[in-house]
């Protein structure tokens, strides 16, 4: 008897591997980048001094794209430096011009990496799942198509506190770190991984989607953080939670870069200086995390949240 044909939504894995997503998008990235140098404004002054910052755009990335979460953390204790110092005085809203400016290089080429994967997936260990082509779009769309107006709107209509939300976004993170850890080793250690995406799932995915937008609007980090973090929590493949986030923040930041190129927000050194470094940093991420492997993958990234919170709220006690 002939074996029954896979439903469409079931992926079917290839032999060998491939980086044509990543290889063509890092190709008009690099086209991007490199239209930078050629039409916008520098100090050649400032950009001698900030001559240290591919190496913190290298590590940024790596922690934003292995865990689908913010790197943006890495840049403030440099900036609160380089003010401390003299040589570069930030306000928040430039901190997140600049922010969303580099991860739309390095998110966007670490989107491009973990899509790659989707379609070029190992087969799994025990316990573990493969993503679904289909639950993947199904959350990257469905998020954005929420999340996007939130962010645009909050950035052209609403004003809020922003010390208030970041104390009340970083607290409630924290508690999501705890969970993530706590889940990992205990609820989550010995069942199989998620196969398929509930609906469940996708309908509180679409209930943080608004509000993860806002924070974004903020802060430049906020609805990738919250995709991945739930995603993990509720025990989904790598792939899906790292991925989808890292596709969600690429999209959201390209977006969100339009408004403050308008109002020339953006430090432009910053960028020019900090974006190969998150490339490479993107590139790395991926073997990174599937080396680590789901569990230490999830404790890594719960305990980097939570530090960083905690990091956050102690700067703005």
């Amino acid at each position: 008897m002939a074996a029954p044909e896979p439903r469409l939504n079931e992926f079917q894995p290839t032999l060998g591997h491939s980086s044509a997503f990543a290889i063509l998008g890092g190709a008009i990235l690099a086209i991007a980048y490199a239209s930078l140098w050629l039409f916008v404004d520098r100090d050649t002054g400032l950009l001698e001094q900030l001559w240290f910052l591919p190496g913190i755009g290298v590590v940024g990335a790596i922690i934003a794209n292995a865990s689908g979460t913010g790197g943006g953390v890495v840049f403030v204790p440099v900036f609160n430096a380089l003010r401390e110092l003299g040589v570069m005085s930030l306000d928040p809203l430039r901190v997140t011009a600049v922010s969303m400016g580099i991860q739309s290089f390095g998110m966007s080429l670490g989107g491009l990496r973990w899509t790659d994967r989707l379609y070029h997936q190992h087969p799994p260990a025990p316990l573990e799942a493969r993503a679904q082509v289909r639950d993947y779009w199904t959350v990257c769309i469905a998020v954005l198509a929420l999340s996007l107006p939130a962010m645009l709107a909050t950035q052209r209509l609403f004003t809020f506190d922003a010390h208030a939300v970041l104390l009340g976004y970083k607290s409630f993170s924290i508690l999501l770190g705890f969970a993530l850890i706590l889940a990992t080793w205990t609820i989550n250690r010995s069942i199989p991984e998620r196969a398929r995406l509930d609906r469940l799932d996708l309908a509180v995915l679409l209930l943080l989607a608004v509000p993860g937008g806002a924070i974004t609007a903020m802060f430049s980090v906020g609805i990738g953080e919250l995709v991945a973090f739930y995603l993990f929590l509720r025990h989904y493949p790598i792939v899906l939670c790292v991925g989808t986030a890292c596709v969600i923040s690429a999209v959201s930041c390209i977006a969100g870069l339009v408004w403050h190129v308008g109002h020339h927000t953006v430090q432009w050194e910053v960028i020019l200086l900090a974006a190969p470094g998150a490339m490479l940093g993107a590139f790395l991420a991926r073997p990174i995390a599937m080396w680590l492997g789901a569990r230490r993958l999830k404790t890594a990234g719960g305990a980097w949240i939570v530090l960083s919170a905690a990091y956050l709220l102690w700067l703005n006690r």
